[in-house]
């Protein structure tokens, strides 16, 4: 399965940039994720809970960078096992380019693979799940750098949602 999309993010490259390589940046926007932890010269281990059609599973996995340009791009590979429910393999291949109007366009294309019980429930369902997944990541990745769009600020402030934490974290 392979999916790509772009979105302008109103932040510049350099901050976009460190998005990408912070585990804390990472957990947020990782739908499931209870941990992650690492670096980007090492890479990181995450744990993952999600629930795909009738298989739930906490899939334990690594993700590693390379390909690193810095303030360009990079690809992200990772790989995970759930136990009796198989495991998922999966990449990213993010480019970062100004964008026409202000901010930064971050551009991505993405590769799933899934074996074990996972498989066995068909294409439609898991191309389907991988690009819910896929969408959510980079939304939540944006709303860190800027915050969720204006009608998703009440939710948000319910779960203690900071809007754009990260581009206040790093004093911008």
């Amino acid at each position: 399965m392979e999916m790509n999309d772009q979105r302008v993010i109103k932040a510049d490259r350099a901050t976009v940039w460190a998005a990408l390589l912070s585990p804390e940046v990472l957990k947020e926007c990782v739908p499931g994720a209870q941990e992650v932890t690492g670096n980007p010269e090492d890479g990181f281990e995450a744990t993952v809970v999600q629930k795909v059609g009738p298989v739930k599973a906490t899939f334990k996995g690594q993700v590693t960078l390379s390909d690193m340009v810095e303030l360009e791009g990079l690809t992200l590979t990772g790989e995970g096992k759930g136990g009796a429910a198989g495991f998922a393999k999966g990449g990213a291949k993010v480019t970062l380019a100004d964008a026409e109007e202000g901010g930064t366009l971050l551009s991505y294309d993405v590769e799933a693979k899934v074996g074990g019980k996972l498989a066995q429930l068909g294409s439609r369902l898991i191309d389907g799940f991988a690009k819910k997944m896929a969408d959510e990541f980079f939304t939540r990745f944006q709303d860190a750098l800027e915050g969720p769009d204006e009608g998703e600020d009440a939710a948000d402030e319910d779960e203690g949602q900071k809007k754009g934490w990260f581009s206040k974290l790093r004093g911008k």
